[in-house]
């Protein structure tokens, strides 16, 4: 298992030479700065506070949900005892209940507050947490529905919070600025998946029961919960702005529809193709990248278990390297636009799910899926930027949203002809890959 530890090794060294190499700039920045103009100073500190009181609370729910994703699979097969086919049915209700519920969550949120929806989240996360607890299917169905209610909450209501709130306190500060908070949430995002699955593990091994994780999950999600309550201001939507997803315009006077705004304006429809292709074919590379690694590493005559725990770090530094790069290219070549950025990406994207159709090596097969993992470290930084830039504040939780609807329908409809064999898993990612170049050609013609 050399080339596991060689590849964790030199990911790590990236990582940390990039991260240096940012903080040391930074520093530099800021001292030029200080002494250029005495307001910036004051104006760092309270961007300062700002990150403080958005970015822990980020790290604690996203920390919650990498907990779980380890040991979700194995629970509901191995210890609970549940079929192959029952378990897929699990996993096909929570995508679903997702698509059903980005359908008016995030109008709820924007009506009645993103603070309070992002307090609701905590609560029914943990409640989906606390129904593995039980046996009854029943109860694990309803777990599976308030766990894909959730994941709809996570990405839209967080970021809208903060964007909203961002636009509110800095309304001067450049697009940059709000660009870099991203690349700084990507790059932690990854640091606590490893330390998750590490945790994770660890509190699996000392208990005994793979029920831990998920319930070590609710103690980050009701000190997520404190804090909220505790320290975030509340925002809402523009009242004049809301709109249900199918509200018609009248008179002149009703607002119009969420569903209309994705029709005129292309570059809001481009970015909705963009992240459901893109995302949706994350949350398959998710489901077949073991299948695929098994695969290579038994046509290359090794005997011994792959290492999935490391596995796992690599994946993990590769797409904290990712956002390193994007934060890079953002601060050293402005003059490249997210728009290029973001079309090499989906092209880079595109040649890892299909390169390894054609060549079975465990090794090709790794790098290929690591190269992902850095697509999608540029990817969620340059898309939360590109969707901060272009949705009003009114309608923001109401789109993001709105663009889980096609993703989730898209995984179902995938997990729902799932085959054993390669013959399905290498057409699985011979559609992403054709997917993707689509989104290229659609950023390319909209954008």
């Amino acid at each position: 298992m050399d080339f596991y530890k060689g590849n964790f090794a030199v990911f790590a060294l990236l990582n940390a030479g990039l991260a240096f190499r940012e903080y040391r700039q930074v520093e530099t920045r800021q001292e030029k700065d200080d002494e250029s103009e005495p307001e910036a100073e004051g104006k760092a500190v309270l961007l300062s506070k700002f990150k403080w009181n958005f970015i822990p609370i980020y790290l604690l729910v996203n920390g919650a949900d990498w907990l779980q994703g380890p040991y979700i699979y194995p629970l509901y097969k191995d210890e609970k005892g549940l079929a192959e086919e029952v378990v897929a049915v699990l996993f096909m209700t929570g995508f679903l209940a997702g698509a059903v519920s980005a359908s008016f969550t995030g109008n709820l949120a924007d009506r009645y507050g993103r603070r309070l929806a992002c307090l609701a989240f905590c609560v029914i996360y943990s409640l989906s947490c606390l129904t593995l607890l039980t046996d009854d299917i029943s109860i694990l169905f309803i777990g599976r529905m308030l766990g894909g209610v959730s994941t709809t909450l996570m990405y839209s209501v967080f970021e809208s919070w903060m964007v909203t709130e961002f636009n509110k306190q800095f309304p001067d500060e450049p697009g940059s600025t709000l660009s870099s908070i991203f690349s700084i949430m990507t790059t932690l995002n990854s640091v606590i998946a490893i330390l998750a699955g590490v945790i994770a593990e660890w509190v699996t091994d000392f208990t005994g029961t793979e029920k831990a994780p998920f319930m070590t999950a609710v103690a980050c999600l009701m000190l997520a919960f404190a804090a909220i309550n505790s320290h975030w201001t509340e925002n809402f939507g523009d009242k004049s702005e809301q709109s249900s997803v199918l509200d018609i315009e009248g008179n002149g006077a009703a607002p119009k529809s969420t569903l209309r705004l994705f029709i005129e304006d292309k570059r809001l429809l481009a970015l909705g193709v963009t992240a459901s292709i893109f995302e949706g074919s994350m949350y398959i590379f998710i489901f077949f990248k073991f299948p695929a690694l098994k695969l290579s590493h038994k046509l290359s005559g090794e005997t011994e278990d792959l290492p999935f725990g490391l596995i796992f770090a690599i994946l993990m530094c590769s797409m904290m390297l990712g956002s390193l790069l994007y934060k890079y290219l953002m601060t050293h070549y402005s003059h490249i636009t997210p728009t290029r950025i973001l079309v090499v990406t989906l092209s880079v994207a595109a040649a890892s799910f299909f390169i390894p159709v054609l060549w079975r090596d465990e090794r090709v097969t790794m790098w290929c899926f690591c190269v992902f993992e850095i697509c999608c470290g540029v990817y969620f930084p340059l898309m939360a930027y590109q969707k901060g830039k272009i949705v009003e504040d009114g309608v923001r939780a109401n789109v993001y949203g709105l663009m889980r609807i096609p993703l989730n329908v898209f995984v179902v409809l995938v997990l729902s002809t799932t085959k054993e064999g390669v013959r399905h898993r290498d057409l699985v990612f011979t559609s992403c890959s054709a997917l993707l170049l689509a989104a290229v050609a659609v950023n390319g013609t909209l954008l």
